[in-house]
């Protein structure tokens, strides 16, 4: 097991401005440290000779052509809209920021 201490999750929480419990540091401390146990196993296995990988298996892009097709004008578009001013939607300042 690795040598991950309770001061060490504290200081952590305390950087991440996390309040945490005792006993949520000290359950903590277990789960943190096999992780890092499990990591440091990884790095045994994974050699000079081992090449790095992103992902296990190859992934491709699936991509299609673009097509136009029909879309709304912008009347259509406002039309719904609870408020608008004739070519935008209007909305509410949501930062308390008044325009």
């Amino acid at each position: 097991m690795s040598e991950i201490t309770t001061d060490q999750v504290a200081h952590l929480a305390n950087l991440a401005r996390i309040a945490l419990t005792g006993a949520e540091i000290e359950k903590l401390t277990g789960e943190l440290g096999a992780i890092v146990d499990a990591i440091a196993k990884v790095s045994e296995v994974a050699g000079v000779d081992v090449p790095a990988t992103s992902h296990p298996i190859p992934l491709v892009n699936v991509f299609r052509p673009d097509v136009v097709g029909p879309t709304l004008t912008a009347a259509q578009a406002l039309a719904g809209a609870p408020e608008h001013d004739g070519s935008r939607f209007k909305v509410s300042a949501i930062l308390g920021e008044e325009q």
